[in-house]
């Protein structure tokens, strides 16, 4: 079940509801709504998004360990919570369509079509990983699979995405772009400038928005004058879609329709998908702004158990199957790890390789202990 904000030619939105909305009551129960969607699925189907899933729970999970054990370093924020979210908004693309996100992105990278290997490799600041250890968590980059990043900057992934757009558009491909963002971003100057260009120029965009009601550690009704946020698209004649975030086939669902209107049309689409972090916004945020009340209300909405229930009750998950899934991941997940111990750190002779894509007369190599002016 989604809600609709549809811009019409008059710049108005329909909704189905005006005021404000609380956490509990801006998405439906995790552990019901999708009931009828499971029965309608093939099992092999359903069982390969529980895996997905898994896998991102599990690498995650991992992700935390070795940033507590200092074999990561940097910023570092995890998809824990979000996992229906994930492979819901990545199995609604084509593999000739690009991505861009924000630093939350493991999980994306991985089901875009990276390597969990690489992924943990550039995690770890290792040449093997997928941008040669010089990126890190935050700045997962694959030109084959078409991600685009991972961008740390709050928002700074919406213009490069509508310019992607904009480049399909000039080219006359039949490619989308997604852009992914946290609820944060849409109060951002980029937010605004980007969905101008984007309604003006009638380009195939949809900016997919994680909304886990917490900006950092402020509350989405605080910091922002309209909550529902797949309602902000209004002033540029966007038409917007909320859906719930832990519900996988009413992701996937939602973000179907609107990845193909947006290739048919040549139209931006906003989704809004509601979810709940699992933790603080990053590793090391212990979340103190949260009350009792808010944690527990999170771990009730787990996304990952609601779905094994989910199937568990519709006959498709059996305890020998939940088991080889559950080793088979864990074996997976455990194999990056070792690939990312074992992969060599980066030279230093090639911190200033990819500074520019092309060379560049007079581009300064200087270390932090050279002198600033050659003797």
């Amino acid at each position: 079940m989604a809600d609709t904000a549809k811009a019409k030619g008059g710049g108005t939105a329909k909704s189905t509801g005006g005021r404000r909305r609380s956490r509990k009551d801006s998405t439906t129960s995790a552990t019901g709504g999708t009931t009828s969607g499971v029965a309608d699925e093939k099992p092999d189907v359903l069982l390969d998004y529980y895996r997905r899933m898994v896998l991102v729970r599990r690498f995650e999970e991992r992700t935390g360990q070795a940033y507590t054990q200092a074999r990561i370093g940097g910023y570092c924020h995890l998809n824990l919570g979000e996992e229906a979210t994930v492979v819901g908004l990545m199995d609604s693309l084509k593999e000739r369509d690009y991505l861009y996100t924000n630093y939350r992105d493991h999980g994306y990278a991985i089901h875009k079509g990276m390597s969990p290997r690489r992924v943990m490799a550039e995690l770890y600041g290792r040449s093997d990983g997928v941008a040669k250890g010089w990126g890190g968590s935050m700045h997962m980059y694959d030109t084959e699979t078409r991600m685009l990043g991972g961008y740390g900057i709050v928002g700074g992934q919406l213009p490069l995405a509508t310019g992607a757009a904009l480049a399909v558009t000039y080219r006359g491909g039949d490619e989308v772009v997604m852009c992914q963002m946290g609820d944060g971003t849409t109060n951002i100057g980029a937010w605004h400038e980007s969905l101008n260009l984007a309604s003006l120029w009638n380009l195939p965009i949809v900016y997919a928005i994680v909304n886990n009601f917490t900006g950092m550690g402020t509350s989405v009704e605080r910091s922002s004058a309209e909550p529902d946020l797949y309602k902000r698209g209004s002033a540029f004649r966007i038409e917007g879609v909320r859906v719930d975030g832990r519900d996988v086939l009413a992701v996937r669902d939602a973000a179907v329709d609107l990845v193909e209107k947006a290739r048919s049309e040549k139209r931006p689409y906003i989704l809004e998908c509601t979810s709940y972090r699992l933790k603080g916004h990053s590793v090391v945020d212990p979340a103190k702004y949260r009350t009792e009340d808010q944690v527990a209300e999170a771990r009730a909405n787990d996304p990952v158990a609601a779905f094994e229930e989910q199937l568990e009750k519709a006959g498709v998950l059996t305890e020998e199957k939940k088991k080889e899934i559950a080793d088979a991941v864990k074996e997976e997940v455990a194999d990056a790890a070792d690939f990312a111990e074992n992969s060599p750190s980066p030279d230093v002779s090639t911190l200033f390789d990819y500074t520019y894509a092309t060379p560049v007369a007079n581009e300064s190599r200087r270390m932090p202990a050279d002198p600033v002016f050659a003797e």
